[in-house]
């Protein structure tokens, strides 16, 4: 969902995930995360930017967080490497895991959609830095808060 200045997304598929995954960023071991190129533009979802703001929200719809993008980039699937993959914070946190789990993940989706998962696939890797709630935020904000201007 795009809003003028902000976007809202849960992460995952399905309620159960969305709220594993956003606990995950609550607890501070989640900055990263990761979707197929081909998920974003004028059909789908929104590109993430930098500098952008996005409200996570859980499998019940509740807003958990709000991140602001700090770095984008699009490249193979199999280009992710060891630091991303313990920043995105799931599983074991290793390239190996990361890699395992998102051919699973994204082939779930091939499949529904008809399209071939393969390792050279264009994937926006995105970091993220948790600007709210306060009791979370990697940063301190401006008195104006992060979606006030």
């Amino acid at each position: 969902m795009r809003h003028s200045n902000y976007d809202v997304v849960a992460f995952g598929a399905g309620a159960e995930m969305a709220t594993e995954l956003a606990e995950l960023v609550v607890a501070g071991i989640k900055r990263a995360t990761a979707g197929l190129a081909r998920q974003f533009g004028p059909d789908g979802e929104p590109p993430p930017v930098v500098g952008g703001y996005v409200v996570l929200l859980d499998g019940a719809d509740r807003p958990r967080a709000i991140w602001r993008t700090t770095e984008v980039r699009i490249g193979p699937l199999n280009s992710v490497d060891e630091r991303f993959a313990w920043d995105e914070g799931e599983g074991e946190r290793t390239r190996e895991w990361w890699l395992s789990a998102h051919r699973r993940f994204f082939g779930r989706r091939a499949a529904a959609q008809g399209f071939q998962i393969h390792d050279e696939i264009e994937t926006v890797f995105e970091r993220f830095e948790i600007v709210w709630p306060p009791e979370i935020a990697d940063v301190s904000q401006s008195p104006e808060g992060a979606l006030g201007k």
